[in-house]
């Protein structure tokens, strides 16, 4: 597959944390640490299962502001300590196809770069989840709530 057929279907969302790789990592991987700052603003999550292994499951809920549970099932293709993880999820039960998420932490003189990368099977999934899911500014604010972890953390 060529670089110009996966980036119409992709996401990218990057952002410098000022605290060390190794403590972005453990707040990612953590599954005690998952609730304090998983899932866009107004949202909680319970982990259910959390199996830091390629071939282990992620199972979690994501409960709405709304009130609605969202059921999450991802495994682990790829966990590199402390620089990369890699997971598929899906399909999910409305038949939605599943996608692929990439998650990078570069060191950066004592700051972390985290990038994150979802893959769609499509662009036309991919659209769907920016403009019906919200996929962008959900990721966003889901950065934006891990950087208040960490800083919770550091103090």
């Amino acid at each position: 597959m060529s670089d110009a057929t996966q980036t119409d279907r992709e996401i990218v969302l990057t952002r410098v944390l000022d605290a060390p790789r190794e403590l972005v990592w453990s707040a990612w991987t953590d599954p005690a640490q998952i609730p304090g700052w998983f899932g866009p603003k107004g949202f909680t999550t319970t982990v259910h299962e959390m199996d830091l292994r390629p071939g282990g499951t992620w199972r979690f809920t994501m409960h709405g502001p709304d009130g609605v549970d969202y059921e999450n099932v991802a495994v682990y293709d790829e966990v590199t300590e402390p620089e990369r993880l890699a997971y598929t999820y899906g399909p999910d039960e409305e038949g939605h196809p599943g996608f692929v998420s990439t998650v990078t932490f570069d060191d950066e003189a004592g700051k972390t770069r985290i990038t994150l990368r979802t893959v769609f099977e499509s662009a036309a999934e991919r659209d769907r989840q920016i403009e019906e899911i919200g996929a962008i500014d959900g990721g966003n604010q889901t950065l934006d709530r891990l950087e208040r972890h960490l800083a919770r953390r550091r103090s």
